[in-house]
């Protein structure tokens, strides 16, 4: 069965965020993201990866939420395959988002990267990633 391990939230200042996160809430930040397409914080309870984002890039947000788009971005699902649940997702008739996919540089055969490995179009519009190392801070993650 999958399991929710993370759960990404875009704002205009990541860095304010993530502050309200650690010391309003007490969550612990276990990473950080610069990269041209996306910058912010990974920060966790323990048991969920929370992503505080910007996005640069309106490739890397798709082009249904964009770079103005702040609230809950996308969640993620740890898999014990990816190949199994990308199956089932076709199956389902689910899109696989090789456009986001594309701009972030993740989604490429078997590669393993640390808090995202594919992402797919979930009901109603949310982003779907999955992933079989997880995310950095659940005590189920597996370093590619």
């Amino acid at each position: 069965m999958a399991k929710i391990k993370h759960i990404a939230i875009t704002t205009a200042d990541p860095d304010a965020t993530a502050r309200f996160y650690t010391d309003v809430m007490g969550l612990k930040q276990v990473g950080r993201v610069d990269h041209p397409a996306v910058y912010g914080h990974y920060l966790s309870d323990g048991d969920i990866n929370l992503a505080v984002l910007r996005f640069r890039s309106e490739a890397a947000a798709g082009p249904e939420r964009g770079t103005g788009f702040f609230g809950i971005h996308h969640f993620g699902f740890q898999v014990d395959s990816v190949e199994e649940i990308a199956e089932r997702l076709a199956a389902a008739g689910v899109e696989r988002r090789d456009d986001i996919n594309e701009a972030l540089g993740v989604g490429k055969g078997h590669e393993r990267y640390a808090n995202v490995e594919v992402k797919y179009s979930g009901p109603d519009g949310v982003i779907v990633d999955v992933s079989e190392s997880g995310w950095v801070g659940t005590p189920t993650f597996r370093p590619a």
